[in-house]
C-alpha cells in the first residue's frame, strides 16, 4: 500500500500475524499483499502437515521462492527434487513446473512471488481461517479442474495433481511416492 508521494508504506508483522486463510490443506497467513508491496512481490507464511503440497503447475507471469522456517519439505522444479530442512532457500524460475509436500509432521516456510499478484490466487480459491490453526485433517479438497479453472485466470497452468514426480512431468504425479 502506498503512503504519501506513493512509498510503499512500512510493514512489520510477527509470527501468527496477517491475512489468515485456509488454502487447500494449509493455513496461509499473507504478509505483504501486492498492493502493500506496490505490485512487487506478495509474501506468505505457509503451515502445512505431512503430505501437503501444491499441484503440479507452472507459472506463467512471475518468479516464485521459498523459504523453509521449521520442518522439512521436498520441492521438485523442472524435474529436479529437493531435499528442505529448516534454511534452505528453493527458487523456481517462471515457466518452469514445479510442485511441493511437505515430508514432515509439520512444516512452516515462507512463499514468495515476483511480481506481486499469488495473493489474489489465495483469495479466490482460499476461505477465511477462524483461528491460526490448519485446518481441519478431514477438510474436503477442491476438484482439481476448480483449482486449474481459479489458476488459469491468474496465469498458473496446473499440470497435475500434488506429488512429487518420480522423474519428468509426463510421469503421472499421482502415483504412490517413493523415497527419495
Amino acid at each position: 500500500m502506498s503512503g504519501p508521494g506513493g512509498v510503499t508504506a512500512p510493514i512489520a508483522l510477527r509470527r501468527g500475524e496477517g491475512e489468515a486463510l485456509w488454502f487447500l490443506d494449509f493455513l496461509a497467513a499473507v504478509k505483504g499483499s501486492a498492493a502493500q508491496l506496490n505490485g512487487a512481490s506478495t509474501v506468505v507464511e505457509f503451515l502445512g502437515r505431512r503430505g501437503s503440497g501444491s499441484p503440479l503447475h507452472v507459472h506463467r507471469k512471475e518468479d516464485e521462492w521459498w523459504y523453509v522456517l521449521d520442518g522439512e519439505m521436498t520441492f521438485w522444479v523442472a524435474g529436479q527434487a529437493y531435499h528442505a530442512a529448516p534454511g534452505s532457500f528453493v527458487y523456481g524460475p517462471q515457466d518452469q513446473p514445479h510442485t511441493f509436500q511437505v515430508t514432515s509432521p509439520e512444516a512452516r516456510f515462507l512463499h514468495v512471488t515476483e511480481p506481486g499478484g499469488f495473493d489474489g490466487f489465495l483469495r479466490a480459491l482460499a476461505r477465511p481461517a477462524p483461528s491460526l490453526e490448519l485446518p481441519p485433517h478431514d477438510v474436503v479438497l477442491p476438484a482439481l479442474e476448480h483449482v486449474r479453472a481459479i489458476a488459469a485466470e491468474f496465469g498458473i497452468e496446473v499440470l497435475g495433481p500434488p506429488g512429487i514426480p518420480a522423474t519428468g512431468p509426463a510421469i503421472a504425479p499421482d502415483r504412490p511416492q517413493e523415497s527419495l
